[in-house]
């Protein structure tokens, strides 16, 4: 099974996606109704443009990463910054992340949503050693509207997870992330490497 077999997200029985509506036409659903429209705006649905964070000319993406945080048990954040980097910056930067065998670790992602609203984000990650799938990860993220001033990004943090420990474990491991959509929609794919040290 190649790399990319281990990024297609797993399909729901019966889920079937959505229509897909504008912000405007989220924010004119139920107007009336004042206790809806209070709860929408606190999600970022508005017609109020002069909210939403601005967004850099010729910036088509919708759903840009800014930022993954590794948090080792007992050691600095690993952070990755990839606020100033295009797409293909960042698909080219291929991280490398070093952890102590048999940490606990959490993996954390910083993003912002642009245009219009993302529905059904999932996280794919796989993971490779010597050509060998050892680890595949499908987190759900939500469905997002764009940033506002106020709120100018979303963050998502993911389970703790223990590294492998052991002489077979430790080594080089090839990492490929991905972020996609209900409409199967790729927001981004990047590779990385993972040193696992004594």
């Amino acid at each position: 099974m190649s790399q990319e077999d281990d990024l297609i997200p797993e399909d729901t029985p019966g889920f079937v996606v959505g229509e897909k509506k504008t912000i405007e036409e989220y924010a004119k659903l139920d107007a009336e109704d004042e206790s809806l429209a209070k709860w929408k705006a606190s999600l970022g649905i508005t017609t109020d443009t002069s909210e939403l964070l601005p967004v850099a000319a010729g910036d088509k993406r919708r759903l840009v990463i800014l930022e993954m945080v590794v948090d080792v048990e007992g050691q600095d954040p690993i952070i990755v910054d990839f606020s100033r980097d295009s797409a293909a910056q960042i698909e080219s930067k291929k991280p490398q992340i070093k952890i102590k065998e048999g940490s606990i670790y959490t993996l954390k992602i910083k993003f912002r949503v642009q245009h219009e609203i993302v529905t059904g984000v999932k996280y794919l990650q796989a993971v490779k050693k010597a050509g060998i799938t050892v680890d595949r990860v499908e987190e759900p993220c939500g469905s997002f509207p764009p940033n506002t001033v106020n709120k100018p990004f979303h963050e998502k943090q993911f389970p703790e997870v223990e590294a492998p420990k052991g002489m077979l474990a430790r080594g080089s491991y090839s990492a490929v992330s991905k972020f996609i959509d209900d409409d199967k929609t790729v927001h981004l794919a990047f590779p990385w490497t993972l040193q696992i040290v004594r």
